[in-house]
């Protein structure tokens, strides 16, 4: 067993997928790039993180990704165009998505998967414990960040964390599903996972969600994970085997997600966001209730 420090400053983000579900919007920029609003998804991720503490972001991308990196670099010309045309505004929000956190990435080859793409992180994690993103999650939750709730258990019972939502159980065979023990309050012991069980075979209604807070051990296991369904290292295998080793915890989050992985949660989740903005909510829900559907 690791003795690992309890500090997690590092936070990967696997976004080399092709984004197939988006396509034809997807065939030549990222899906993490699509705007909900007006800010790519990847980047309301970014910010969780760093709201959380986390001060070093590891993006896993692929071929095609490169709108990524130039997202989050500072972009010279258009920070000159906006300083001489005198819109302040707009260049200090540009300044501060180059300022976020030191971002580096690392590429992941061939798609073979979540526990591969993670695993491609191995060199720039090191031996100390990572938080995991995944974009497609998004969370709002004030005014603890979804990431900073699984930091506190971490710190509290030094062990991995995920997070987990309750999701009717017809859609339980969309995720990985714990069987919990709980031990206060909304943290629960793990004492088995199951990917996309059937229904009436689920451990409980509590969905895995796209965050985690890992160990280094789990880079080992992935090593030594077999291919499972489609050619892909899966994750969820890896984190069974991780679990056998040492404890692992959940936390049923306070917060509201939007999977934005499909195109109604994406639109739903533009919708939401649009009509929490002060400078587009008024005009926006006038409009809505004008179509009268």
């Amino acid at each position: 067993m690791y003795n690992v420090p309890m500090n997690v400053r590092k936070g990967v983000f696997p976004a080399a997928g092709l984004g197939t579900r988006f396509l034809p919007a997807t065939k030549a920029q990222p899906k993490e790039m699509l705007p909900l609003v007006d800010k790519p998804m990847i980047q309301y991720v970014v910010e969780e993180a760093v709201a959380s503490g986390l001060n070093e972001i590891i993006i896993v991308t692929g071929r095609g990704k490169r709108a990524i990196e130039d997202h989050f670099d500072a972009s010279f010309e258009l920070e000159y165009y906006l300083n001489d045309r005198g819109k302040t505004e707009e260049l200090a929000q540009i300044k501060t998505i180059s300022e976020l956190a030191s971002v580096s990435y690392v590429r992941q080859k061939e798609p073979l998967g979540l526990g591969h793409a993670i695993l491609c992180a191995r060199a720039l994690v090191g031996e100390e414990p990572f938080a995991v993103f995944l974009g497609d999650d998004i969370i709002g939750a004030a005014p603890t960040p979804c990431m900073r709730q699984l930091l506190d258990a971490f710190e509290r019972f030094g062990g991995p964390v995920l997070a987990v939502e309750r999701v009717p159980r017809a859609r339980l065979g969309q995720y990985g599903v714990i069987a919990p023990r709980p031990i206060g309050g909304n943290v629960y012991e793990i004492l088995d996972l199951v990917e996309k069980p059937r229904p009436s075979e689920a451990p409980s209604d509590l969905a895995i969600i796209g965050r985690y807070v890992l160990t280094p051990e789990l880079f080992s296991i992935l090593a030594e994970t077999a291919a499972g369904k489609n050619g892909e290292i899966q994750l969820t295998d890896a984190l069974r085997t991780l679990r056998a080793r040492r404890p692992m915890y959940a936390v049923e989050f306070e917060g509201r997600r939007y999977d934005t992985g499909d195109k109604l949660g994406f639109l739903k989740a533009t919708v939401e966001f649009a009509l929490a903005r002060p400078d587009l909510a008024d005009e926006f829900r006038t409009y809505l209730k004008a179509l009268k559907l």
